[in-house]
């Protein structure tokens, strides 16, 4: 199984500053995103995977880099890896310890939960 590369909150505020482009993708419910959420994101919840996954290859291409999110990493690597294999992206990296490891180590500000 191709596993998506592993990014630290830290390593993707770095990047993301120096103007690299990366698609972030945040599979977490509705009700996680109005709690902490980074700006620009598409929102895919995986419990509504039905209402947009025929729409899949025209919401994300696979020309971009893509970054996963979730609260703490799991759904987003399980999802990463799902993407992988399934669809045949190849620029995928998993937000490791998701939205809560970047409202620690990046953007206080942000609320944890």
């Amino acid at each position: 199984m191709a596993q998506p590369e592993t990014i630290s909150a830290k390593q993707l505020a770095q990047r993301l500053a120096t103007g690299e482009e990366f698609v972030l993708l945040d599979v977490r419910e509705a009700e996680e995103l109005a709690l902490a959420a980074l700006p620009g994101v598409i929102h895919l919840p995986l419990s509504r995977s039905q209402e947009w996954l025929e729409t899949l290859p025209e919401r994300l291409s696979q020309e971009k880099n893509l970054v996963v999110i979730c609260h703490g990493g799991i759904r987003s690597w399980h999802f990463g890896c799902w993407l992988i294999d399934t669809h045949g992206y190849t620029k995928v990296w998993n937000l490791e310890g998701g939205i809560d490891a970047w409202s620690v180590q990046v953007d206080p500000s942000l609320p944890r939960y």
